[in-house]
């Protein structure tokens, strides 16, 4: 694990997005073409601002992301298919061919079988992704299924993840949080080629501290990332401030 601490989550997000530029730029000039997953969440804000306004051939690259609650209309605030759309996408002018999980499907187990079948025809190359509160990695909640090697699965919410979701403004209560939604399991997120992991802000300090210097354990489901050769995790100084 490559570990970058910057001063500020602005900083934060620019480095991480010149780090993931290049890569996905070095791809396309070896290969003709980049796979790439992005994430979603306030630790991706800067992230994305600045990906966007790199010189990366966008018409080279096929994006997948990583989670999306189950029942959720595109149309919600919270919705992952509507924060890609508006922060990555339209952006681009929708210039990357791209593969959005459909919280909406009756059948969840369905798009998950549908999206696993995809995602096994595209081997990732850069993955930008986060760590939540409890450690998550995708919607991979704590005891996390390190053991599956299902590309997307079903998974529940616990209490501390939906109440990151109800403390970053995305519901209006608690309550209103989904506890299910389809994830991209923590297999599928290692098989990436390069991981980009941004985790600014002091309230995800222990979860850096337990992901950095605690046990490898799927109750911190960001520990397996030690496992991963090329694997950067950007800090900023809060985020870091327990290690």
């Amino acid at each position: 694990m490559h570990i970058e601490i910057l001063e500020n989550p602005l900083v934060l997000g620019r480095s991480a997005a010149e780090k993931a530029s290049q890569l996905i730029k070095d791809t396309i000039e070896s290969r003709g073409h980049a796979n790439i997953i992005l994430a979603t969440g306030a630790s991706q804000f800067e992230v994305l601002k600045n990906l966007i306004e790199s010189d990366i051939p966008w018409e080279n690259v096929t994006m997948f992301h990583l989670d999306e609650y189950i029942g959720m209309a595109d149309t919600h605030p919270a919705s992952f298919r509507k924060y890609l759309t508006e922060r990555f996408l339209q952006p681009i002018d929708f210039a990357c061919k791209y593969h959005l999980a459909d919280g909406e499907n009756p059948d969840p187990e369905q798009e998950c079988r549908r999206l696993s079948n995809i995602i096994t025809q595209h081997p990732i190359d850069v993955a930008l992704i986060g760590i939540g509160e409890n450690g998550h990695l995708a919607f991979n909640d704590p005891p996390a299924d390190f053991e599956t090697n299902e590309p997307y699965i079903v998974v529940n919410l616990d209490e501390a993840c939906r109440q990151q979701q109800f403390g970053e403004g995305w519901f209006k209560t608690f309550d209103d949080v989904p506890s299910t939604a389809i994830s991209m399991s923590i297999n599928q997120i290692l098989k990436s080629k390069n991981l980009i992991v941004s985790v600014p802000d002091l309230r995800k300090a222990e979860a850096v501290k337990n992901t950095v210097k605690g046990p490898l354990t799927n109750m911190c489901p960001g520990s397996i990332l030690r496992n991963h050769d090329q694997c950067f995790l950007y800090l900023d100084n809060a985020s870091a401030s327990k290690m």
